[in-house]
């Protein structure tokens, strides 16, 4: 079922941020939300997940559903081997034998098998992102929402990290909601696009991705149109 949100309404002291709202995200795909700074779309991933609660609105298509999240910056505990962060999740949910045979996988999965007693200290910050988003793959959720976790990398490693998602996404096909500033990452992961603008906050455009799955190619003449309209529609 998709998640669809109509009817939201959001205020903040001196801004309304949403009036009388209305969005789809369509099941089992990756949608992005492309927008300026302070229009709205972490508030909108903070309604989605319960963090904060909208003044008013509908939300079809959540109730009853599991959320996971992958942030900016990892969020692993320091205290807990990697293996111990993505098992972290599971505890309360599965046996024992099960619970490391869904690690092993997922930590396969993402390039980390040879990690998996390391501490987040002791791997490199591409590592980290990387164990975060096995942990958000390893809970059951159905709907998954992502804030700008790629942000901070630099390019052959958001290449690579990207990479290792679809890796992960290709066997779980969830609902993705996955918020960034970066066009080249929304044209590398997602299947549709939605433009933000405001506050409050509009829909500026829906952009179908008609891309096939697979890594970045600067010269492909589709893709880049692709992109030019989306920077068009940003600069209206």
């Amino acid at each position: 079922m998709n998640l669809s949100i109509s009817g939201l309404y959001k205020s903040f002291p001196g801004v309304d941020l949403y009036q009388d709202f209305r969005i789809e995200f369509r099941e089992g795909r990756i949608t992005g939300i492309l927008g300026p700074s302070g229009c709205g779309k972490t508030t909108l991933l903070n309604m989605i997940t319960g963090t904060i609660a909208p003044d008013s609105g509908e939300f079809l298509g959540l109730a009853g559903k599991r959320v996971s999240c992958i942030f900016q910056e990892p969020r692993l505990l320091p205290w807990k081997t990697v293996s111990e962060n993505v098992e972290f999740v599971l505890k309360d949910l599965f046996p024992q034998n099960d619970r490391s045979k869904i690690v092993s996988g997922l930590l396969k999965m993402v390039s980390l098998g040879d990690f998996a007693g390391h501490y987040p200290r002791e791997i490199s910050s591409g590592m980290r992102q990387r164990a975060a988003a096995a942990r958000a793959f390893a809970y059951p959720s159905d709907i998954l929402v992502m804030d700008e976790p790629f942000r901070a990398l630099d390019l052959k490693l958001k290449r690579s990290l990207i990479n290792s998602f679809r890796k992960l996404w290709d066997t779980d096909r969830r609902t993705v909601v996955f918020v960034t500033h970066d066009v080249d990452e929304a044209l590398m992961l997602c299947d549709e696009i939605y433009i933000f603008g405001g506050p409050p906050v509009r829909i500026i455009k829906k952009i179908a991705v008609t891309l096939s799955d697979g890594e970045y190619f600067p010269e492909d003449s589709l893709r880049e149109a692709i992109k030019n309209e989306i920077y068009h529609c940003m600069k209206g």
